[in-house]
Formats: C-alpha cells, sequence, structure tokens
C-alpha cells in the first residue's frame, strides 16, 4: 500500500462502541483496522475514546496511563507497522498528573513511530435536556495549540469532537495549508442528530479541505448513547462515504487536487479581512409618535 505521485490515497474509518474494558475494545478496533488494511487503506482514522468509554472522572484516570507505559498506545503502534499504514489514534485518555488527563490524539506512520500529537481544545461541559451532564473539564486538561502534520500525501489537521463547533480552529489550520481535517468523535446521540452533518459539511465547505470523522456509535455500558454516522466528506460538502449506528469500516479516495480546486473556485482563505465589532445602543425608550 502506498500514497499515489498525484496525492491521491485511500481512507478508512473504524467507527466503535467503546465499552468499560480496555482489552475488549482493543481487541474490536485491531479486528476493523486490519480490516481496512485488507481493504487497501494507507490512512486510518479511530474515534476519540478508542481504548475506554467512561464519564466519571475517577474512572477515567484510574484506567489512563502516562504515554511512556500506555498499553493501548504500544499496542497499535505495533498494529500500524505490522500493517504499513498510517494510523490515527483519535483519541486516548493520556495521564498528565494524578487528577488530570489530556484527551490526546496520535498519528503513527508505518515504522510504528509517532510523527504527531494533539491535545483536545475544547472540553465538553454541558447540561443536555433529558438529564444529561457531561463535565470533561473534570478529569482532563485542555490543549494549548492546533497540530498540523506532513505526511507523504499531503498536510492533516488535527482535531477531535467537540472542536468541531469552533469554525475558527478550522480556519487556522485551512489558513496553514491543511489539506484535510480529522474530527475523530464521540457525538451524543442527541446533539449528532441534529447538528452532526451540517457541521461537518460546514467545515469542509468552509475550509476546501476534506473532513475524515470517526465516530463512537451506539448505546455503551456507561449509559452514554453516542450517534454514530462517521463520515468522509470532500471539500466541496459532498458525502462520500458515511457508516450506520454500528461498529464497522468505511472507505473513501481521496484526491488532494480537489482542495486545490474546491479553493480556486471559492478562494474565501483569500479574503479574510480585520475588522471591529461595533455595538449600537438601542434608547430605552421607544421613539414617540404624533397622532395623525
Amino acid at each position: 500500500m502506498s500514497a499515489s505521485p498525484d496525492r491521491g490515497f485511500r481512507a478508512a474509518l473504524v467507527q466503535l462502541r467503546s465499552s468499560r474494558s480496555i482489552p475488549a475494545n482493543l481487541d474490536l478496533a485491531e479486528t476493523l483496522i486490519r480490516r481496512a488494511g485488507r481493504g487497501g487503506a494507507y490512512y486510518v482514522q479511530t474515534p476519540e475514546n478508542t481504548a475506554v468509554m467512561e464519564l466519571e472522572p475517577e474512572l477515567v484516570l484510574a484506567a489512563a496511563d502516562v504515554e511512556a507505559e500506555s498499553v493501548p498506545l504500544k499496542r497499535l503502534r505495533a498494529l500500524a507497522a505490522e500493517l504499513n499504514i498510517f494510523l490515527h489514534i483519535g483519541s486516548l485518555a493520556i495521564k498528565l498528573e494524578e487528577t488530570r488527563v489530556a484527551n490526546r490524539s496520535y498519528v503513527i506512520d508505518p515504522a510504528g513511530e509517532i510523527v504527531a500529537h494533539y491535545d483536545k481544545l475544547h472540553l465538553f461541559d454541558v447540561d443536555l435536556a433529558g438529564g444529561e451532564i457531561y463535565r470533561e473539564s473534570l478529569h482532563a486538561r485542555p490543549g494549548a495549540k492546533a497540530v498540523l502534520v506532513d505526511l507523504p500525501f499531503g498536510r492533516l489537521g488535527l482535531s477531535i469532537c467537540y472542536d468541531l463547533r469552533f469554525p475558527q480552529l478550522y480556519r487556522a489550520l485551512a489558513a496553514a495549508g491543511a489539506e484535510f481535517i480529522a474530527v475523530p468523535a464521540a457525538f451524543t446521540k442527541q446533539t449528532g442528530e441534529a447538528h452532526w452533518h451540517v457541521l461537518i459539511r460546514a467545515r469542509a465547505i468552509e475550509t476546501g479541505a476534506y473532513v475524515l470523522a470517526a465516530s463512537q456509535g451506539g448505546l455503551h455500558e456507561n449509559g452514554r448513547a453516542t450517534y454514530g454516522h462517521s463520515l468522509i466528506v470532500s471539500p466541496w460538502g459532498e458525502v462520500l462515504a458515511e457508516s450506520g449506528e454500528e461498529p464497522g469500516v468505511i472507505f473513501a479516495e481521496i484526491d488532494l487536487a480537489a482542495s486545490t480546486a474546491a479553493r480556486a473556485c471559492i478562494p474565501a482563505l483569500k479574503h479574510d479581512r480585520a475588522f471591529e465589532v461595533e455595538i449600537v445602543a438601542r434608547s430605552p425608550q421607544p421613539a414617540s409618535r404624533e397622532a395623525s
């Protein structure tokens, strides 16, 4: 497997339904990554929370290791080398200190070496209708920088899940030359049904980049329901591949010349202008009218 001279490559997204069992999750991930490799994928992406899906801060911390001791990271690095692929681990919980982890993604090359990592910038703290409460900031420390990585076939911009709602990040990645952008995710079912497709397609259209988003899907052991529907979207906003809710693999052929073409057709990235924001105060009293 290799990238072609015109910077085209075959991409695969692995959709999971991670449980509280790290060994079981890694077994399923490996099975599906191998399926992706057999299908000719040179770049394979897994979703956020690849190794374990937990909500309670103490359980997240208990399941996490420092990077040098991470069993999931070691196993997946070896798998990338065996299959001769670029493997993008959507995220792992990596212990930074006793009370904090990083929600960290890794890009691993065909030699099994880490070529880039990214810590999720925007943490998901929200109260949803129906009583669902998420407080990622209770156990995670946010990242401090956007990250891009040059691969043999093009420049990849990194993001994770909730980052999707912050278009300024994607604008910055595109301005820095990202031709395809990763959004590994574990979107909730409620918000996914309402916003997932719209946001993924919008990020592709406004940046003129491919967007590849591997997702968690289904009802998890911890009671959380995620939306699934992993997506590969072209720079023109076309859905090239989509999964349902079940674990599995989807494929698409990526031609990065399409990013160049989309940006030439709509050169919005060249048209940014500095501006000020003005708030015009409205009169506290309605204007008087004379009777006619």
